[in-house]
């Protein structure tokens, strides 16, 4: 591993690289790995790597358990999201822009906090900043951090198996929100539990989220976004509920399950067209930059999500800032030769027109 410095702060460009054979199912595809051993000693984990030693197990798939209370509360949230369309006409000018910056919050929350700090360790960030990122996950209410990470790290490693919590090859719909409306497959409990999570059992931010998600979410997804329009400008209190706490929180739900989605099915593969993950530029623009989806999957330790930088991710141009600021550190990069050689050996050649 090399180390390039920008005005920011230091940033680890990958640039040291093994190829070899992989099999994904009766797939065969070129995986670029860092060295483990070096990968592990800097971001402390190794587990969001495809583990391509994987097999699903032989014969008649389990059956699907419907999980209710879940089925009943997305189905009340939608209806809720639908009557608050109808508000906003109603609503005063600064109400929808707090509802917009509850949503940039929350989804930084996921984005820049339990996706790219501690799902995958791209970057390193400071008490004051997790803390920060803690308070907007909670308000974006996806699963504490720890659970995220988990769940998250299962994906990738075991993506587009029965061992993927969103299994992509399931359909649009389950991997969308159907995934949390039943049970989990086996595979993926048996696997989780077996991922090293010490690094986020080791972050006593995290753990304090863990022990009191409860109330934080209470507080922050639904009490605080409300009270603020109706406290501060006199906004009426069922357009304070309606617009800024369910509107906002479902249309950031449903912008997070597009990457699970819409990003797995829609889009070109440049980086690797073995694999089921897709360049989503619209994905990307609602979901604050995670749309870049196929090099997210070749390269997960990157902390842009992408090559190109501040284009349609804001996610990266707000950890950039964080650097600026010291707040954070660290950021993992790929390098732009490591990126080419990518494209050229695994990639759908779509990079040479665009």
């Amino acid at each position: 591993l090399s180390k390039e410095f920008s005005s920011a702060s230091s940033t680890t460009a990958v640039g040291t690289v093994t190829s070899r054979v992989t099999r994904n199912g009766n797939g065969v595809m070129e995986k670029d790995l860092l060295n483990h051993e070096d990968l592990a000693a800097d971001r402390g984990m190794i587990d969001d790597i495809f583990d391509e030693t994987y097999r699903e197990k032989e014969g008649p798939k389990p059956p699907l358990r419907y999980v209710w209370r879940n089925i009943i509360l997305m189905s009340l949230l939608h209806l809720g999201a639908l009557f608050a369309l109808t508000l906003i006409p109603s609503a005063k000018i600064q109400t929808l822009a707090w509802a917009l910056l509850c949503f940039l919050v929350s989804a930084l929350g996921i984005t820049a906090g339990s996706h790219r700090l501690w799902s995958h360790r791209s970057y390193k960030a400071s008490l004051p900043l997790r803390i920060f990122l803690t308070i907007a996950n909670s308000m974006a209410f996806q699963n504490d951090i720890y659970e995220w990470v988990r769940d998250h790290r299962v994906h990738h490693k075991f993506s587009e198996t029965d061992a993927d919590p969103h299994n992509a090859m399931r359909g649009f719909f389950f991997s969308h929100i159907g995934w949390l409306l039943v049970r989990k497959h086996p595979d993926v409990i048996e696997k989780g539990q077996k991922l090293d999570l010490s690094d986020i059992k080791a972050d006593k931010v995290v753990m304090f989220q863990r022990r009191y998600y409860k109330p934080s979410v209470v507080l922050l997804c639904f009490t605080l976004p409300t009270v603020v329009p109706w406290y501060f400008w006199d906004e009426s209190i069922i357009i304070s509920f309606f617009i800024p706490a369910i509107l906002r929180y479902a249309i950031g739900l449903n912008a997070t399950w597009l990457v699970n989605s819409a990003a797995h099915m829609f889009g070109n593969r440049p980086y690797d067209q073995n694999i089921n993950p897709r360049e989503n530029p619209l994905v990307s623009l609602g979901a604050l930059g995670e749309g870049f989806h196929n090099y997210h999957h070749t390269f997960p330790y990157d902390y842009s999500t992408s090559e190109f930088g501040w284009r349609f991710n804001l996610t990266t141009a707000f950890i950039d800032f964080m650097c600026l600021l010291g707040l954070a550190s660290d950021r993992k990069k790929v390098s732009k030769e490591v990126i080419l050689a990518r494209k050229m050996r695994t990639g759908d050649g779509s990079h040479k027109s665009g």
